[in-house]
């Protein structure tokens, strides 16, 4: 059943979820990542990764949990995008803008 605060949950969690999106476009777009701390987002993305076995245990186990998976699984993949991006870009050359 779902309750008022399954519903909260799962508003917060998509907000939460979202939130990556905008940061994700903005790399892609620049290709700028160096004022990034590799460790904050390696540790956000390892507790997400923790969190995302928490919830398919939940889900699969105790039958509970179902907005907790979808929104978590949401989160899981855009942080692991987001960190991939930063690294992957991390040693690329900043490019130097020349005013004339």
């Amino acid at each position: 059943m779902f309750t008022f605060f399954n519903t909260l949950q799962l508003i917060g969690g998509l907000i939460l979820a979202v939130g990556y999106l905008p940061q994700i476009i903005k790399i892609g777009k620049t290709k700028s990542v160096r004022d990034f701390s590799r460790i904050y987002l390696g540790g956000i993305f390892t507790g997400i990764v923790f969190m995302e076995a928490y919830a398919v245990y939940m889900f699969f186990w105790q039958h509970t949990a179902g907005a907790f998976l979808a929104t978590n699984t949401i989160s899981f993949v855009l942080s692991g995008i987001e960190f991939a991006m930063v690294m992957a870009y991390w040693n690329r050359p900043e490019k130097i803008k020349y005013k004339l």
